[in-house]
């Protein structure tokens, strides 16, 4: 394992450091991103401004030079100064109004400072980020005069992508954007030095000489705005574009929900207060969605091996905070034809490819002769968020919905310890799956014997085994007619499934319509395959009706009547002689189980669900509740800060531990080389976890590559890059890092290393892309290589595990800032992925 950071303290001398400049192992390059410049006179041309009428403009700009005080108008009212009527280029935020300090910008149309004030960035950053814009113009009448902010070699107008270039002559300044625009090769021909590239925006300012930065005595007496203050006034302007900070204060004006609680009066008081979180949440995920329609999109149709049309496309790249999943409803309109037609994601952009595939629901009418002028729209749908709030309703309402020693529990009230009357296996581990080890025997002895237990499984202690096994006694000894399993996402459901399979239990694989047509390893024990072998054997009159539908698209609608009453009977068939059914956890309201009751149920994953997302399962009868997870990893995520801040991003395994019920913890892990588990051991689990690996078993023979120190197969490695704001505005990068992770990478390539053992992981979004593209472009091995080395943020690889893992950690400033990398859960998550 090893990780790029910038530095550590006095504490650190038990760490390996790599310093570059001493070691041979890694030559690295120039440091492109450290220099400083200082313009006193100098043009910046543009595609939009022709290069012969180009215009010099003055930038008085010595920073550090406070004898050049700005001349304020007299006024008796100094207090008054910033409220009076202002020009219109006054920032919004704090009123500050010299044409050399503001911007304006271009979505909006407010202008902003380039000051901090009381934030951790400039006025005019700070609106461009919380606003997710990022486009500016500059003051007719300040020190650029007219220059257009935009990348001279294509246009680009991203203030996050462009960067500048010296040129030899020191008069001239060359805006272009970080990629692909500075990397190009004709630069060199140019007199252009790419290595010299350095971003607008540094530190979350823009550049001084680019947009004046207001001297301490002018940010004094401008109005003071917090950033409390700020995020509402951004909030109140998605809903009132001409609100005012003095807005802020009416009554009723952006109050924040109620926070979540520890204990709960009764399930009116609980679904009284995550019934709003969910909403906010549902609101903002809605919002979203619907602000990513794309317009001139370029078709490939194709077809499925199911003989459905397919339509594959790219997307504008980008790093904002909605993710394509597999599943997600896509509508496609055709200008010109007025054709419109919905399908679902089947495929999305990975290493190979950047393409999206969706498959449509019908093929009548396509326009296959059509390939340009397309436009896609992203399906808002409600479902996950409707049974979240209908689940949480049944708690409140349907007795039946838990037992009586569970909705205590739940709702935090002292309830009497209960224990189970059942008759405990003779050999706990279950046939077809690993013998167990003595933290996971008590495990299994100990859920089998209470009603509400948490079991929590560090970093490869073996969870999903010991929770097959779990469910395996429960339907053998335990004599339960049927056992939920559940999980938040469908790829931990999927790994669980097939694990319950091979102990020869009969399992039902339920999984949204939306996502039938997407493949996985237990795609066969899914309900819908497992319906079309039961036509093959015994219902011959479906299989035809299926046959008709899948060749026209279509069925008569008495034919259809029929085809359905003869598939829900199937289907019910099918669930109620199953041992298990296992189902993401909002799958679990799915109306094909409304009428089930599920005595035992098992959640997976449960520390990385909301607290509404676990009730779907929960209140269809639970009587034995298992909660499996890991607090000390990485929660729910929840997309909406407000809704998070209020405690919806707490789990409901979490809140149990802080309400006093202990967890089982998992003690024995198989994943890490000894020397990769002491650290997370003893920092996040009280130095408990014991080794199922030896060292020996651990070390990779025959590798050219040098550890420093050989017994331990990890380096930190000092780079002294600075971070950038990414392309969204939302995200960050280290060129300088990224750079020192292809190094590393094609080293271990080059010592036998195959590519699909390596992971690189970054808890940034903008450095996953960032160094996709850089792998890619700047690799000097063959790219295909790198193509197969999986790049992820840290969050996507829980759960997972590599070989070899090399972290970017990304943040360098001058502000020790290093946002939400000071989450030790995240940390935990990225320090336990290693294997070697």
């Amino acid at each position: 394992i090893m990780s790029s950071v910038d530095a550590y303290g006095p504490s650190s001398q038990t760490l390996t450091f790599l310093d570059p400049d001493e070691s041979g192992v890694l030559t690295a390059g120039g440091d492109t991103q450290a220099s400083e410049y200082d313009f006193t006179d100098f043009t910046i041309p543009s595609q939009t401004q022709t290069q012969t009428q180009t215009q010099h403009s003055q930038s008085q700009l010595d920073a550090g030079d406070n004898s050049q005080k700005f001349r304020f108008e007299e006024d008796d009212d100094e207090d008054g100064f910033y409220t009076r009527d202002l020009p219109e280029h006054a920032c919004r935020y704090c009123g500050i109004h010299d044409p050399n300090c503001v911007v304006m910008c271009n979505s909006t149309q407010k202008w902003f400072c380039n000051g901090r004030g009381n934030t951790s960035g400039s006025h005019i950053i700070n609106h461009l980020v919380r606003a997710k814009c990022k486009e500016v113009t500059v003051h007719r009448d300040g020190q650029l005069g007219d220059s257009m902010l935009e990348c001279y070699n294509c246009g680009c107008r991203n203030i996050f992508l462009l960067g500048f270039i010296p040129a030899k002559a020191d008069s001239v300044v060359v805006l272009l954007c970080r990629q692909p625009c500075a990397n190009q090769t004709s630069l060199k021909d140019m007199n252009w030095d790419a290595s010299q590239w350095q971003p607008l925006i540094q530190d979350r300012c823009f550049l001084s000489w680019l947009v004046k930065i207001p001297s301490e005595e002018e940010q004094l007496r401008a109005r003071q705005i917090t950033a409390q203050q700020i995020n509402k006034l951004e909030e109140l302007w998605k809903e009132n574009v001409d609100a005012t900070i003095e807005d802020l204060e009416k009554p009723g004006v952006d109050e924040d929900p109620h926070a979540v609680l520890l204990r709960y009066e009764d399930a009116y008081q609980y679904q009284n207060i995550f019934g709003p979180l969910v909403k906010l949440e549902a609101d903002y995920d809605r919002r979203l969605k619907e602000s990513q329609t794309q317009a001139n999109v370029t078709i490939r149709w194709d077809i499925g091996l199911n003989k459905k049309r397919l339509a594959h496309f790219q997307l504008p790249k980008t790093d904002t905070d909605m993710k394509l999943m597999k599943g997600d409803e896509i509508s496609l309109r055709h200008l010109g034809t007025l054709w419109e037609g919905k399908g679902h994601v089947v495929k999305v952009p990975d290493n190979s490819s950047d393409e999206i595939a969706i498959e449509l629901r019908s093929s009548v009418g396509v326009p296959l002769d059509k390939t340009g002028n397309f436009h896609v729209d992203f399906v808002w749908k409600s479902t996950s968020f409707d049974r979240m709030q209908s689940a949480m309703k049944t708690f409140a309402v349907d007795e039946a919905s838990v037992s009586t020693y569970i909705y205590h529990r739940l709702l935090g009230h002292e309830a009497e310890e209960q224990t189970l009357k059942t008759n405990l296996p003779k050999r706990f581990s279950a046939p077809g799956l690993p013998e167990l080890n003595h933290s996971q025997v008590y495990a299994v002895k100990t859920v089998l014997q209470r009603p509400l237990c948490l079991i929590q499984g560090p970093p490869g202690t073996g969870k999903t085994v010991t929770s097959a096994t779990i469910v395996y006694h429960l339907v053998k000894s335990c004599g339960q007619r049927q056992v939920l399993v559940c999980a938040p996402s469908n790829i931990a459901v999927d790994q669980l499934t097939e694990k319950i399979h091979r102990t020869g239990l009969k399992v039902v694989r339920l999984c949204a319509k939306s996502r039938e047509a997407i493949d996985s390893n237990v795609s066969f024990l899914s309900l819908h395959n497992q319906v079309r072998s039961m036509e093959r054997h015994s219902l011959p009159e479906l299989q035809k009706l299926q046959q008709l539908k899948d060749e026209t698209g279509e069925l008569s609608s008495n034919d259809e009547k029929r085809y359905r009453a003869l598939k829900r009977n199937a289907e019910r068939e099918l669930l109620q002689h199953a041992d298990v059914i296992c189902s993401t956890c909002v799958g679990a309201g799915d109306p094909r189980l409304v009428r089930f009751r599920f005595r035992s149920i098992l959640i997976d994953e449960s520390t990385q669900a909301t607290e509404p997302e676990c009730m779907v399962p929960v209140v269809l009868g639970a009587q034995q509740l298992i909660l499996v997870g890991d607090h000390c990893q990485l929660g729910p995520v929840v997309m909406c800060k407000k809704a998070a801040n209020a405690g919806l991003a707490q789990s409901l395994f979490e809140r149990l531990v802080v309400l006093g019920i202990r967890p089982i913890r998992l003690q024995v892990q198989y994943r890490m080389h000894p020397a990769l588990s002491a650290f997370p051991s003893n920092i996040f689990y009280e130095g408990s976890l014991q080794n199922g690996v030896t060292a020996g078993e651990r070390m990779r023979k025959n590798l050219s590559f040098v550890w420093p120190s050989p017994d331990k197969p990890m380096f930190f490695y000092k780079t002294s890059g600075q971070e950038e704001i990414a392309s969204s505005g939302t995200s960050y990068l280290n060129r300088t890092e990224a750079a020192v992770v292809e190094r590393i990478t094609t080293k271990f390539l080059k010592s036998g290393i195959k590519p699909e053992q390596i992971g690189i992981i970054t808890p940034y979004e903008g450095q996953r892309s960032y160094l996709v593209q850089y792998m890619q472009y700047s690799g000097s091995l063959h790219s295909k290589l790198y193509m197969e080395v999986e790049i992820a943020s840290v969050d996507a690889f829980q759960g997972r595990e590599k070989d070899f893992i090399i972290l970017s950690c990304v943040r360098a400033n001058e502000h020790q800032g290093i946002g939400f990398l000071n989450d030790p859960r995240r940390l935990n998550v990225a320090l336990t992925r290693a294997r070697w």
